[in-house]
């Protein structure tokens, strides 16, 4: 059972029976069309909202593409996709024109369009009305690491999916004080550390949603159609619902790394991380630097192989995508927050940017060259059908007996 300690310190754990895994089981990755297209388009979004941020905090007219260049690395975009050549491929948005560098050579610029800035201010207005929610998201994430610290480029990686704003150290957390600290740490990075605990926060959202079932809290479970569960699977899964949940704010440092009582703390840490953002879905690579201040085991990223019917591993977009499968009725997210909506219509603005220009519409405005030629990335992005095989020895998805 649980105990609560004084108020400010993460809650420690007496010691449970820690049943060790008594069967081998093998699960399939089976590819999920639906989920798929949950993913698809999603880099594009993001780094078309960045950079609608970044040219409008600009208090000039626009940047030069030098300047958004630089930014690249902070976009997500492919490598061989040059930032001038995205820009170019929503002219509704990103308005080029030319201004004359020091040795008289024109130099592609920048800027917003009527309708994009318009769109800008909505988001900042959604977001200042959010703020009070956006801000216990970001409390609660740190609540859940074992110093309730994280660096600043571990947030960074997760800020879209978080519903940050993209200057959030600036913009943000300078507002909360009494909430926030930055600080130095020693690897020379900076931190960000949370100075209250607050125990209203402290419920995961499996505590808060769902009801016990003889005394054990369960994950709601879901399957690709056609993922053929085998009998043996399906009695693991059962045994594994009723093992003790830990919350993913309690101490767990006493549990048995080797159990599945630890695992299914690994699974409930997840589970509550994809909960906290906006669209129950994050980049695989965005939780690799979580291991030591969530007090995760080794290779434990192997809970999103071997609990199929809890997460998905999208492929779209050449990268590795977890989506939380309760969150989504077929491709819709059954709860949408206000940032959500906002980002499909920027997403709509986006897909008739695109669109237009690929029927000409915009063959007449002062555009530089054409950098490479357009791909319907936007619209519908594959990398083809494939399975975990890039995953290696984990994608067996094996637990092993003790």
């Amino acid at each position: 059972m649980l105990r609560r300690v004084k108020q400010g310190c993460r809650v420690s754990i007496s010691n449970y029976h820690q049943k060790r895994t008594l069967v081998n089981v093998k699960l399939k990755w089976v590819k999920d069309s639906v989920l798929d297209s949950v993913v698809a388009g999603g880099r594009q979004l993001k780094a078309g909202t960045a950079l609608v941020s970044i040219i409008a905090s600009q208090s000039t007219s626009g940047l030069p593409i030098y300047h958004l260049q630089s930014k690249h690395g902070q976009l997500g975009l492919p490598h061989d996709l040059k930032v001038s050549t995205f820009l170019r491929r929503y002219p509704n948005i990103f308005q080029e024109f030319f201004c004359l560098d020091s040795a008289g050579t024109p130099v592609p610029w920048f800027k917003l369009t009527p309708e994009a800035l318009e769109f800008h201010h909505e988001q900042v207005n959604v977001l200042r009305q959010c703020s009070t929610d956006i801000v216990n998201r970001l409390r609660k994430l740190l609540m859940m690491t074992n110093e309730r610290m994280l660096p600043l480029q571990t947030i960074d990686q997760l800020k879209w999916d978080l519903g940050l704003p993209h200057d959030f150290a600036s913009s943000l957390i300078i507002k909360y004080p009494n909430l926030f600290n930055l600080v130095d740490l020693t690897d020379g990075r900076l931190g960000l550390k949370l100075l209250a605990w607050d125990r209203k926060l402290a419920v995961s959202h499996l505590e808060a949603n769902s009801t016990k079932e003889n005394g054990a809290l369960m994950f709601p479970i879901g399957f690709t159609r056609g993922f053929g569960l085998k009998r043996k699977c399906m009695k693991w899964l059962e045994e594994w619902q009723k093992m003790p949940y830990t919350s993913p704010y309690v101490d767990a440092s006493n549990l048995d790394p080797r159990t599945d009582v630890s695992e299914k703390r690994i699974v409930g840490v997840f589970h509550e991380l994809l909960h906290l953002t906006l669209q129950k879905k994050t980049e695989r690579s965005n939780v690799s630097n979580l291991r030591k201040p969530l007090e995760l085991p080794q290779k434990f990223t192997k809970v999103f192989e071997r609990h199929p019917g809890i997460f998905y591993i999208s492929m779209k977009g050449d990268t590795q995508t977890i989506v939380l499968r309760e969150a989504y009725d077929r491709n819709q997210l059954i709860e949408k927050h206000p940032l959500v909506h906002i980002r499909e219509k920027f997403a709509n603005m986006m897909k008739q940017g695109f669109l237009d220009r690929s029927r000409g519409l915009y063959r007449d405005t002062n555009q530089g060259p054409e950098e490479g030629s357009l791909t319907s990335s936007f619209l519908d992005e594959t990398c083809g059908t494939r399975f975990l095989s890039d995953i290696g020895s984990e994608s067996d998805m094996r637990l092993e007996a003790k």
